[in-house]
Parts: C-alpha cells; sequence; structure tokens
C-alpha cells in the first residue's frame, strides 16, 4: 500500500503559516494533482511530503508508516524537480543509475537503466551528457532516475514548466502514459489547469494555504463549491455576472440579469443561508462555452464585440454589455465575428451556477443538472 494521509498538517517560517491545518488522503495508486495560484503553498506542500521541509504540525503518514521525522531517502519517495537536476558531467546512463549506485551487481544495474530507458523512449541517448539533449530529454531523463529506484510514490514538482508549448503537450502524453504503466502512487504540482484536468484522478485546489475543493476534473468543473474554484479550473474562465433575487420558492430561484431580464434557476437553497431574500444580490456563473447566440427578442444578455480570438476550430469573442463586465463567449470557427458587432445571447439555466455574494459559496452545489455541460450548446 501506498496510500498517503495528510493529518492535521500546517508548515510556518517564522510568523508566516504557508500550509494551514491540511487534512487530505491520497488513495494507493492514485495520480492527485496539486493545483493553484503562484503562493498557494502546492509545492510547500509536496516538500513536506517529500521531507525536504520539517512541518510545524501534523502527521504524514505513506501506507500506515509515520514519516513525519523521516529523512527523504527513507520515505520510500522519489521527486523530480522543475528544473531537472541532472549531473553535467555524468552521461545519460550514469544520470538515470545514479539513483540505485548502491547495488553491486552492474549487470542488474545496465539491466534496470536500459529497461527504464526503453519505457521513456530516451535509449538511443544513453552516452549523451545533458548539454546535448533537449528539455523534453532532459526531463525524461530526470524521471527516468525517479523511476529506477522503484519509490512507493512519485513527486512530480511542476516538470514541464520549463518547456515551450509543444514538448509541454508530448511531455503530457509520456506522463499519462506512464502513470497507467507504472501503476504507482503519484502526486503532481501544477498551475497549469490543462496539466491538471488531463493527467488528474483527482484535484486539490489550494489557496493561501488551505484546501479550497477536492474532486475529480469534472466534479470540481461542474460543480465548483465557491467563486475562486469557479473562477480557477477552466480555460477560458467562467464569467460572473451580479444579479439580484426577485423570487425565492420552495425549488426555484429567480434572478435579474444586468439588461433587466429574468432567468429562473431550478434550485433548493442550502438550510444554512439565511441572509438570502428578495433584492439580495448574488453571482451568477457561466461558462464560455454555454452562451447560445440567438436573436434579439430571445436574449437575455447583449453586448459589442470589443476583440475576438480566432483558433481556427472556434472563436472567443469579448463581449462589453452594459451594466456588467467584460463576458467571454466561445462561437463556432466559421461563425462570422468581427470587433463592433451587436451580438445576442441565450445560456440554460441548467447550466449556470449561483453564489453567495459575501461568503462567495455555491448556492446550486448539488442542485443543478449538469448533463448537458459536457455538450457545446451550439450543438444542442
Amino acid at each position: 500500500m501506498a496510500k498517503v494521509s495528510l493529518n492535521n498538517l500546517s508548515k510556518s517560517f517564522g510568523k508566516v503559516e504557508v500550509i494551514k491545518d491540511i487534512d487530505l488522503e491520497i488513495h494507493n495508486h492514485e495520480f492527485t494533482v496539486f493545483v493553484g495560484p503562484s503562493g498557494c503553498g502546492k509545492s510547500t506542500l509536496l516538500r513536506l511530503i517529500a521531507g525536504l521541509e520539517d512541518a510545524t504540525q501534523g502527521e504524514i503518514l505513506i501506507g500506515e508508516e509515520p514519516v513525519t521525522n523521516k529523512p527523504p531517502a527513507k520515505r520510500g519517495v522519489a521527486m523530480v524537480f522543475q528544473s531537472y537536476a541532472l549531473y553535467p558531467h555524468m552521461s545519460v546512463y550514469q544520470n538515470i543509475a545514479f539513483g540505485i549506485r548502491s547495488l553491486k551487481n552492474r549487470a542488474l544495474i545496465k539491466e534496470k537503466v536500459q529497461e527504464t530507458a526503453k519505457i521513456l523512449k530516451i535509449d538511443h541517448l544513453l552516452d549523451r551528457k545533458p548539454k546535448q539533449l533537449s528539455g523534453g530529454q532532459r526531463q525524461r531523463v530526470a524521471i527516468g532516475r525517479a523511476i529506477i529506484r522503484e519509490p512507493r510514490v512519485f513527486l512530480f514538482d511542476e516538470p514541464l514548466s520549463n518547456l515551450d508549448a509543444s514538448l509541454r503537450v508530448e511531455m503530457r502524453m509520456q506522463i499519462a502514459r506512464l502513470k497507467t504503466k507504472l501503476n504507482k502512487t503519484m502526486i503532481y504540482v501544477t498551475h497549469d489547469q490543462v496539466e491538471a484536468m488531463t493527467l488528474a484522478d483527482k484535484i486539490v485546489v489550494l489557496q493561501n494555504g488551505r484546501i479550497e475543493q477536492v474532486g475529480s476534473p469534472l466534479e470540481l468543473y461542474n460543480n465548483p463549491h465557491n467563486l475562486f474554484v469557479a473562477g480557477f479550473l477552466g480555460s477560458p474562465r467562467m464569467n460572473f455576472l451580479n444579479v439580484i433575487a426577485t423570487k425565492i420558492q420552495n425549488a426555484s430561484f429567480t434572478v435579474q440579469l444586468p439588461q433587466e431580464k429574468h432567468l429562473t434557476l431550478n434550485i433548493t437553497l442550502p438550510n444554512h443561508i439565511k441572509d438570502i431574500k428578495v433584492g439580495s444580490s448574488a453571482v451568477l456563473g457561466i461558462r464560455p462555452e454555454h452562451f447560445v447566440e440567438c436573436p434579439e427578442k430571445e436574449s437575455l444578455i447583449s453586448g459589442k464585440v470589443r476583440m475576438v480570438e480566432h483558433l481556427g476550430s472556434e472563436i472567443y469573442a469579448y463581449i462589453r454589455a452594459d451594466g456588467s463586465a467584460s463576458l467571454l463567449v466561445r462561437t463556432a470557427g466559421d461563425h462570422p465575428v468581427k470587433i463592433g458587432d451587436i451580438m445576442h445571447f441565450k445560456f440554460d439555466p441548467n447550466v449556470c451556477h449561483l453564489f453567495h455574494k459575501k461568503s462567495e459559496m455555491s448556492l446550486s452545489n448539488g442542485n443543478i443538472n449538469f448533463e448537458k455541460a459536457a455538450l457545446n450548446p451550439l450543438q444542442q
């Protein structure tokens, strides 16, 4: 078993508390991604698990074994760093073999190095030095050095952030393949939500040293607990509109949009929410892909196009609507859109999100039907 458990874990640097009372369980063979903005504590949390930082408070278990006070070498973990950390004077073979240098059987070392290099498709590079490799090849060598140790848990600290866009895509595919082939517990830190959404079995969203939400990629995308998670996950991000409650019934909530149109959402307010009444402010969240262009008389919101991003198969248009912030909407790539156009949109209330204005917590969590959320609204 290589389950990782964090119990009441905290870390302070002097008076600055960086990690705050983290409770988290990472299951055996699970690929878990820590994601969040710069400075949220995700790399520090990974370093605590690795033993590169000492916990101020709390407990870390790997399997059922407490490792909080054990040195890194005794924890059964292997870490891949952002900076590769290869030895420049050593060949690829020697860099990969460095992790098992204590073995005396040279034939066994050679066999393990060649097997590891073959998995990573760098077996033809074993005689080269790091300076003769591309960035993606160097990162594969660093991963190989971790794999050969056969750890209980793999730790990745933003391993692709130094690579260009095409290499990141290639290495993402390599890591996804490794995830299936090795079937090990893996913990991966990134600020790139595309990496998080495509690689993770479970995503842990962090902000200011605390966990905001834990769940599968689609759970977090379709059912965010608060405004931060809703705005952070999704590329491009969710649109937010300030709205006013105009009618509240047992299983429905009607709001007035910025342009005085009304929208009714089929939700039941959580029991603990006592301060929402007619006239209260709230925040409505709509993802760019859920806007559907329509005739003006059917529209819920209209606005002038301020900027257009043509991405081939799709277009992103930045819309300025009176009484609201700029909105970002997605349309088909063959749909003619130009700056200055007036566009009119509607959206399905079943894929909208409603948030409490003051606490920023979801008012619709668990109540909205997301069956249509995965569909392109242009096809609905």
